[in-house]
């Protein structure tokens, strides 16, 4: 026997439609590429959206066809997010900071036939141009008078297009399993592979994130989402801003300390989103200036884990609460969420910071597990590391246009990290199974690692990754940026390690470097590092384990 509701379906110009008629007046702040601030309301958005679908329309593009953006977070790509997917065509925001075969390959992949890009970027488009012939024209996000002068063919003015189209589109019936938008993995091995997601699985992903014990974005909600557009849909709150009317200010491409704080001290944000790495230019600026971030409430971290100094820092400093997020382009993206819950109010604060740490519990919708090597679940005890399997109904089925099936184990979606659960359901991610380090018999978690390091206090980053040993097969080697005009030592950073981890973790040698290299999604890149540093022990003669070896409770391998 089947209910007797209606079929209606979930669409994603459903969230424009109702943030016009529920809140028209509701906020978009938006930094422009020209340099000034714009603003605006849901209402102009909605009708803006519609003129660009109805201009889409005009320039022959069809349901199904991909439209890419190379493009900042503002109004222009809030405006795309809702006209090419409401018209029936797939979204492909492409993330600019790739390199330029990645960039190349995901473009040719999707088969996008145009892409609309900003300012900043057109000269990226112009060196590829010729390796991307199946792109059919280009859209600079700007007006008339802003237009640059460019080598790229076949060029329109966005301001231009969509003041022919018709501001009483309407938007078309789709199937709510229809494709409407496409994001690429990073691709950090291999090339990047496409996810391509549903209205149903959007709708449904924007839904389960705005809950209290999610992001709880609210109608009372200001948000600062530095998280890119370009990456996983900015976390699809683009979306679940649109259920609740929050306001949402687009920092563009200013993404400074200083810039970030500007935007903050104006528009007063209670609501920040974003990637460890943008947290740490933003507190280093605050320190400098002497300022608190007194509107702030919550800074949502994801992307990498956040170090507990940050967490720390957040707190002590500017009174405001670190959430702690987990998910992956894979899963649209959010997994887990480590959310203020009434029991946190009663746990001593160490004791909070330690569980803060931990990337949270799933929300629903999203189930998880950890296995071992032959796929058997593992006891949950927050103790035994395992393989993290997820499934969930905005979790990757199958890779676009991809036959690669490894990641897919009897209806499991497999991470690729490693992690452990707690018995409140609590995820702790240890490591990616291939950085994790593998020493003596023992694992040893390279993120732990780095986040405990990254504390001391002349530290800026930490990178930990793993170098052959001839006797353990692998020890953890630590490479630091220092804080400019820090004169730490090497010693000075062991012996801050040396009550902080086991004996076995702590590095056997600490390089210091200018700078580290970043995927196009802000995480270390550690691949072209543990090429460089792979004999690094096997030339030298330091080893911290050989002088820890009695407190192993295995015996080394």
């Amino acid at each position: 026997m089947q209910g007797n509701m209606m079929p209606s379906q979930l669409l994603i110009s459903g969230l424009i439609e109702h943030a016009e008629t529920t809140h028209p007046d509701a906020e978009i702040v938006s930094r422009r590429c020209e340099g000034d601030i714009h603003r605006y309301t849901y209402r102009d958005a909605a009708m803006r959206s519609r003129q660009l679908a109805s201009a889409l329309q005009g320039l022959g593009i069809l349901e199904g066809d991909r439209i890419a953006t190379l493009a900042w977070n503002n109004y222009r790509h809030f405006e795309l997010y809702y006209g090419v997917s409401g018209m029936g065509a797939v979204l492909h925001t492409v993330n600019p900071r790739l390199f330029s075969d990645q960039l190349e390959f995901i473009i040719n992949h999707a088969q996008d036939r145009w892409i609309f890009v900003d300012l900043t970027f057109v000269p990226l488009l112009e060196s590829i141009q010729h390796k991307i012939s199946g792109v059919e024209g280009f859209v600079i996000m700007t007006d008339p008078q802003h237009m640059p002068e460019t080598t790229l063919e076949n060029v329109l003015c966005y301001e231009t297009l969509i003041a022919n189209g018709d501001e009483g589109f309407e938007w078309p019936m789709l199937d709510e399993n229809q494709a409407a938008s496409l994001c690429y993995t990073s691709g950090t091995t291999g090339n990047p592979k496409g996810v391509l997601y549903s209205h149903r699985s959007t709708i449904i992903h924007a839904q389960a994130e705005i809950g209290q014990e999610a992001l709880g974005i609210s109608n009372t909600c200001c948000m600062l989402p530095v998280v890119p557009m370009f990456h996983v849909n900015a976390w699809g709150v683009p979306y679940s801003a649109a259920i609740t009317g929050a306001k949402l200010v687009f920092p563009g491409p200013g993404l400074d300390g200083k810039s970030l704080w500007e935007m903050i001290e104006v528009e007063q944000p209670d609501l920040l989103l974003g990637v460890p790495t943008v947290w740490l230019m933003l507190l280093d600026h605050m320190e400098h200036i002497g300022q608190q971030l007194t509107s702030v409430e919550n800074v949502v971290i994801g992307g990498a884990a956040a170090p507990l100094s940050m967490i720390k820092k957040f707190h002590y400093d500017h009174d405001a609460f670190v959430v702690h997020a987990w998910g992956m382009t894979e899963m649209s993206p959010v997994g887990t969420v480590n959310a203020h819950t009434p029991a946190m109010e009663k746990m001593p604060l160490e004791q909070r910071f330690a569980l803060q740490q931990k990337q949270g519990r799933p929300i629903y919708g999203v189930e998880m597990k950890i296995v071992d090597d032959q796929n058997n679940e593992l006891e949950k005890d927050g103790k035994v590391f395992g393989k993290l399997l997820v499934r969930g109904p905005w979790i990757v089925n199958q890779y676009y246009r991809d036959n690669d099936r490894s990641n897919f184990i009897d209806g499991w979606f497999d991470t690729g990290d490693v992690a452990t659960i707690d018995p409140q359901n609590y995820l702790h991610i240890v490591d990616r199974s291939k950085d994790v380090i593998k020493s003596g018999g023992e694992w040893i978690s390279s993120i732990d690692l780095e986040n405990t390091a990254v504390g001391h206090p002349d530290l800026q980053e930490c990178c930990v990754i793993g170098v052959a040993h001839d006797k353990w097969t692998e020890r953890p080697l630590l490479l630091a940026v220092k804080h400019s005009d820090a004169q730490v030592t090497e010693q000075q950073v062991l012996d801050y390690l040396n009550d902080k981890v086991a004996k076995w973790w702590i590095p056997d040698a600490v390089v210091f470097v200018e700078e580290l290299p970043h995927t196009a999604t802000g995480k270390l890149l550690k691949t072209g590092l543990r090429y460089e540093y792979q004999n690094y022990l096997l030339d030298g003669d330091s080893c911290q384990f050989d002088e820890v070896e009695k407190s192993l409770e295995v015996e080394p391998v």
